[in-house]
């Protein structure tokens, strides 16, 4: 099957991991998948949340916004509705679940951790890119804090990544685009760690059911891309973990 962008079926859009984006926040990267651009911030602030008070523990949560004209059309920003879009709610929780799967906020301490995502061109796969691109931010974010003697290990357990995957007829699709997610008879978004584990799994039958079989197909198709996406975080952060 011949993709929009001319993609193998199996196959992961390009990406890029630039870090140290931004110059102010403690830890930043700018991750390109295909033509999706995600900038990922990552600040430090000392407490934590009330509920998470005189714990010992630390919390790492995020945020997700899309600039207006990162698509074709302008959205207007959730500020001028005065409100958060049901969307970008979600997401951000998605996010924030998905960063503290693999921190230990127990050796983090009572420090606050926010990855702020902001999408500046979409074509897909948003959140996906949220995730991949947030972790390498937490990452420097991280070991700014061991370099100032917080800790001595960074209290991560490993890698966490996330991809796309769907249905186009009877075809299943890694990674895709908007096109393809617009059109997709099914589309799921996978988040796993680097050790093949699963940490979450959205998915729905858009436009009809699907069998185990088709389930099983975008989960071998998830599970290759993200061990690809994991070997690009590891390039980004090179012997940081």
């Amino acid at each position: 099957m011949k993709r929009y962008d001319g993609r193998q079926p199996d196959q992961l859009r390009p990406v890029v991991i630039t870090k140290d984006f931004i110059k102010y926040p403690e830890g930043s990267v700018l991750i390109q998948c295909g033509d999706t651009k995600v900038i990922c911030n990552a600040t430090v602030e000392e407490g934590v949340p009330p509920f998470k008070r005189d714990s010992g523990s630390g919390w790492v949560t995020a945020e997700y916004n899309m600039l207006p004209r990162a698509t074709d059309t302008r959205n207007r920003r959730d500020i001028s509705k005065l409100k958060l879009s049901p969307r970008s709610a979600e997401i951000q929780r998605l996010v924030g679940r998905a960063l503290r799967s693999v921190t230990d906020l127990d050796a983090l301490g009572e420090r606050t951790i926010t990855i702020d995502c902001d999408v500046i061109q979409a074509d897909g796969g948003t959140r996906c890119a949220s995730i991949t691109g947030g972790f390498v931010a937490l990452v420097l974010a991280l070991d700014k804090l061991r370099r100032e003697g917080a800790f001595q290990k960074l209290p991560v357990t490993g890698c966490v990544a996330a991809v796309s995957c769907g249905l186009l007829g009877e075809q299943p699709l890694l990674d895709l685009c908007y096109v393809e997610d617009s059109g997709a008879d099914v589309d799921f978004n996978f988040v796993m760690d680097e050790r093949d584990n699963i940490i979450e799994i959205q998915g729905t039958g858009e436009e009809r059911p699907f069998s185990k079989q088709e389930l099983d197909a975008m989960y071998q198709l998830a599970q290759q891309g993200i061990r690809q996406l994991v070997q690009a975080q590891k390039e980004a952060i090179g012997d940081l973990l």
